[in-house]
């Protein structure tokens, strides 16, 4: 094989998603309607259960470390080989490269991944908030540009599809108590 280069195409993948989301505003008001406090919701990359067994294990959330909610999460949840995207993988691009030489590249292999957003609120109001904020921009896609391979000049536009939206809410006791923790998850292909 000749030589290969780690382009880092994933990470570029899992950096431009969560981008998305990461100056999502929240605005809490108080009973008169009037803006009580507006801050920006922080995101992570993280699986949900490490936020759901942290929260399980300090409800209150009075350790030295705490987490504050609302709060949002992502994680990459697998990849898939897209056929109906296959294109002849003998085909060879090229490009000139700043040092004044010629580099190539074989075509690139379509997959799809899957990623899923996780949003975490105590009531309710908060969570649809925040759903509101995301909803209007997926119809049911939503288009970036990634330089995927600067050497090529190679700038992608790569859709993320929002597939679905779940809501769980997670109860401390029986059913007729507060609800305890609010989980969107939204799963999107890329």
């Amino acid at each position: 094989m000749a030589n290969i280069f780690y382009n880092r195409i994933i990470r570029k993948l899992v950096v431009g998603f969560g981008n998305l989301f990461n100056e999502i505003t929240m605005v809490r008001y108080n009973s008169d309607l009037t803006e009580a406090e507006r801050f920006i919701v922080p995101i992570a990359y993280a699986a949900k259960e490490h936020y759901v067994l942290r929260l399980e294990e300090d409800f209150n959330l009075d350790k030295k470390v705490q987490i504050t909610l609302p709060r949002l999460s992502f994680e990459m949840t697998g990849l898939q080989y897209d056929v109906s995207r296959k294109q002849n993988t003998n085909i060879r691009n090229y490009a000139a490269s700043t040092g004044g030489t010629v580099v190539g590249q074989y075509n690139p292999v379509p997959y799809n991944f899957d990623f899923n957003l996780y949003l975490y609120v105590r009531n309710i109001e908060d969570g649809t908030q925040v759903i509101e904020h995301i909803l209007p921009y997926f119809t049911p896609d939503y288009t970036i540009k990634l330089n995927l391979v600067p050497e090529m000049g190679m700038v992608k536009e790569i859709p993320i599809i929002l597939n679905n939206v779940t809501q769980d809410v997670q109860y401390e006791g029986n059913r007729s108590s507060d609800p305890r923790l609010v989980i969107w998850t939204l799963n999107f292909t890329v």
